[in-house]
Order: C-alpha cells, then structure tokens, then sequence
C-alpha cells in the first residue's frame, strides 16, 4: 500500500454553489482511507467520484487530461477544480504511475504523435490513433504499465469505456501481474472490473462515502437481474 488517505480540506472552500464543490460529494466525505492495492469508486453520474479522481491525479502531478509527470500539453478545460482542496497521505510517497481519462483520451493520442514517436514501443508500435478504441486502451495497460519498473499508482477513470467484456478481463489480468508493487484506483460502472478479487469498492451514492460489498452494488443487482430474466425489467421500464 502506498496512497493511505484522501482528505478533502473543507476548510479552504469558499463557496458551497459553484461546481464542483456543489457536488454530492463535498456533503459526504471528509476524510478517506485507501485500504487496498484495488480501489473502485463507484455511482452514479454526478456523485462525484470521476471528480476526486481527477483531483488525487492533480496532487499526483499527472496530466489532468491523461498521462503521468512527463506529459505536457494543453487541453481546454482539463484543469482539476478540486486539486487544491484534498491532501493526499503517502507510505511510501509514489512519483510514478498514470492517469487515465476516457473522455480526454483523444487529446493524449494527439500529444503522443507530436511529441513521442519515437516511444510507440510503450503504445502497441504504432499510433493510438491508427488503433481501435479498445485496442488503444489495451495496448496502454500492457505496454505502458508495465514498462514502469518502479512501483507506481494508476488512476483509471471509466478505463471500461473502449472495453469489450474479454479486454476488461484482460485488463483484470494485467491488474493482477502489477500489484505486488502497483496500486490501482478505478472510477467505473463496469460490475465485470467491480468483481476483481479482494478489491475495495468505495459507494458514492449514500449519504456518506462508504465501502460497499460487491453483491451490494447497484451495477452487480441491476446487470444480474437483466441477464437473469429481462422480460419483467424490460416491462416496467416500457410499462407507464
């Protein structure tokens, strides 16, 4: 273990109405401690979890559009609002590892074209942008990841996005092979990543962040009764 803690620091926030201190989350948490190798931040849209991620990125000294401490370029928007309001609590402190943003994803595809051709080697040999999706997403995980030697945290935000449900396996396997000296914290929806074995899973939906069991979980509940019987669901959703 290396990250022990999150602390949001309430005390620096001014102003309750502007985003993202407007968030669910700014009520629900004060202080969390990170327990496991494999933590998941899961909830619904806007609870905020993509939101704390991005910021325990900023503290890290990623891009907070994607990538680690050597990326550099510029992407609108891409500061994180809430970097300078949590503490990050260290044993051992972490200078490597690598953010992963889904929806900015396309921005670090074009960094790496401009600036770092020559290292297609940490990307599948050639450019993210003559890859599917998925393969990009894949090819980072065991290219990139693994070439870090030293051990590092990834932060992975909705990684299942370009995901087919063989590659997010996939990734579950290169998760496994890295944390004896890795560290992963995952923002997803995905109850297939959600399964992976001991991990931790943080609910963002309750009126505090809470850790959750994994039967528990509204995407584990949802996902199992449509595969089990879709009719009745399928009736009540259509059904006014």
């Amino acid at each position: 273990m290396y990250l022990r803690r999150i602390t949001l620091l309430k005390e620096k926030i001014n102003d309750y109405s502007i985003y993202p201190f407007s968030l669910p989350l700014i009520q629900r948490m004060d202080m969390l401690e990170v327990r496991s190798p494999v933590t998941f931040f899961v909830g619904e849209n806007g609870s905020g979890k993509s939101t704390l991620l991005e910021a325990v990125a900023y503290q890290c000294g990623f891009h907070t559009a994607g990538g680690s401490r050597q990326n550099t370029y510029e992407v609108k928007s891409a500061e994180a609002a809430l970097g300078d309001h949590i503490r990050l609590s260290w044993l051992p402190k972490l200078t490597e590892g690598f953010f992963l943003r889904a929806e900015s994803f396309y921005h670090f595809a074009n960094h790496i074209d401009e600036t770092d051709m020559t290292n297609y080697k940490y990307y599948g040999g050639k450019s993210l942008h003559q890859q599917s999706h998925g393969e990009s997403f894949l090819n980072l995980f065991r290219h990139k990841f693994t070439s870090i030697r030293e051990s590092a945290i990834y932060l992975l935000d909705e990684p299942e996005a370009a995901l087919s449900p063989a590659r997010q396996l996939s990734l579950m396997r290169i998760i496994h092979d890295l944390t004896p000296r890795c560290q992963f914290i995952i923002a997803t929806h995905s109850p297939i990543l959600m399964g992976y074995p001991e991990a931790d899973i943080i609910s963002f939906d309750e009126d505090r962040l809470q850790r959750i069991d994994y039967r528990d979980t509204e995407h584990y509940q949802i996902t199992r009764r449509f595969l089990e019987n879709p009719a009745p669901l399928l009736r009540e959703l259509f059904n006014d």
